[in-house]
């Protein structure tokens, strides 16, 4: 079965992706070859979704057993990087991706230095000492450029308050409102991956699309990637529901000189003008604590880290103390000097 894997010419050794250098390195001789430079040997035979097929390790014969989502791996017995390149043709080519910049290395120890800053997150967790695994994972992505058009209708107030002699005067002027507005959102990314958590993955942006490059199976060499789960179809939904908030609050803006504004009718039409198949740069980092585990990510280009750490109660009650006797002490500074004295 289509399996590719990548061999230092010069010593035979399994070359990975170095993120640090861009290149592929062999780590038996320090090679370094440009990506650019390599042909990219995709089979042309196709995945077709659900079936079971066999792969063999091409440097220890082993046979390769993966989720039906995986596209890249390694080797479970003689850890070489191998890309199962079957599911990186046709419909399941991506069109571009984000290589990694950070390193394993690199990951690890930011993360280390993230924990250490948990104002309100047990001592022990600070230490960061148990991090049970860190996976760098080539995640698939939609990314959406979507055009809309937007009716709205509402009736608007403006209110003028006023003193004539002994009068108190209130002046309300209606307006009828009309907006037609065109609104259009470039890069829009939607996590594809059935495996990851959407919540994660939506705080991870945003992403530097300035470093997209064509898409080329060296690149997913030594990492973990994922084949898309849904179709940019089936995820447009998730798409429209991310952009509402902003279309929203656009809406707003244009009408905020006005008092009072009630909305008749909002006609929200959106259209996706381009959805490209991209792979995303993701540290998963798995953190036991407490006999539980804790799930992070951390954005493979940037370096910024989310999930949710758990929490010191006692720091808690604490940091609660500190501001209600703060909280005290100023009320009784405000009432003596208003001549109240301390009690």
């Amino acid at each position: 079965m289509p399996v590719i894997d990548y061999k230092c010419p010069y010593c035979g050794s399994n070359m990975t992706f170095d993120s640090e250098t861009g290149t592929l390195s062999c780590p038996g001789c320090g090679r370094l070859s440009n990506i650019e430079q390599i042909q990219d040997p995709m089979t042309k035979q196709a995945f077709t979704e659900g079936e079971v097929r066999e792969y063999h390790c091409n440097s220890c014969g082993a046979v390769i057993v993966t989720d039906p989502e995986t596209s890249a791996t390694t080797c479970s017995f003689c850890g070489s990087a191998v890309v199962l390149s079957d599911r990186l043709t046709g419909s399941l080519a991506p069109a571009q991706v984000i290589p990694f910049t950070i390193s394993k290395e690199e990951a690890m120890q930011a993360f280390k230095k993230w924990c250490r800053k948990g104002l309100l997150t047990p001592s022990g967790f600070m230490s960061a000492d148990r991090i049970k695994g860190i996976t760098g994972i080539y995640v698939p992505f939609w990314l959406y450029d979507l055009h809309n058009i937007v009716d709205v209708k509402a009736h608007a107030t403006k209110v003028r308050s006023y003193t004539r002699g002994d009068y108190h005067i209130t002046e309300t002027d209606h307006f009828e409102v009309y907006r037609k507005i065109q609104l259009n959102y470039v890069r829009l990314p939607i996590d594809a991956s059935e495996k990851m958590n959407d919540e994660l993955m939506d705080k991870l942006e945003p992403f530097p699309y300035d470093q997209l490059k064509p898409f080329k199976t060296p690149y997913l060499a030594g990492y973990i990637a994922e084949k898309y789960s849904f179709t940019d179809k089936e995820l447009f939904p998730r798409a429209k529901e991310k952009t509402e908030p902003y279309i929203q609050a656009y809406i707003a803006s244009t009408v905020s000189n006005y008092s009072t504004v009630n909305y008749t009718a909002k006609d929200i039409k959106t259209q996706v003008k381009q959805a490209s198949y991209v792979l995303l740069p993701v540290w998963m980092v798995y953190y036991d604590y407490d006999h539980s585990e804790y799930t992070f990510a951390m954005n493979g280009q940037t370096g910024k880290v989310v999930g949710k750490p758990p929490i010191s109660k006692g720091k808690v009650a604490a940091w609660f103390a500190g501001v209600s006797c703060v909280s005290f002490l100023a009320l009784k500074l405000v009432s003596w000097m208003m001549g109240g004295g301390f009690i």
